[in-house]
């Protein structure tokens, strides 16, 4: 009985530790940005305000920082400086494509 209640015990500690590991990584509000930087980019080659080269530079972009966060949380834990450091690469994105919809190119 005691050796039963022990592995649950043991298998319960285990599954919290997983739990508080993920929790580390997760990303929600840097998620939540990359995703509308992707349809800001689709919409913007969509109405012509993005020409393809232009595009194709901030796809470039998202991809460096998706490669960023997949860096920071290579070792199970994202600490606030490397969200800091995604978030502020992500805010120089957000500047670059509203600069890239508003300059005078057009498709």
């Amino acid at each position: 009985m005691n050796k039963n209640l022990l592995s649950l015990m043991a298998a319960f500690g285990l599954l919290l530790l997983s739990q508080a590991a993920s929790a580390q990584t997760a990303t929600p509000g840097i998620n939540a940005a990359q995703r509308n930087e992707r349809a800001r980019i689709r919409q913007g080659v969509a109405s012509g305000g993005l020409t393809r080269p232009e595009a194709a530079r901030l796809k470039a972009r998202e991809a460096d920082i998706r490669q960023d966060k997949r860096m920071a949380k290579a070792d199970g834990v994202v600490t606030r400086d490397e969200r800091q450091d995604i978030r502020k690469e992500e805010a120089h994105a957000s500047r670059a494509i509203h600069r890239q919809k508003h300059d005078a190119q057009t498709r």
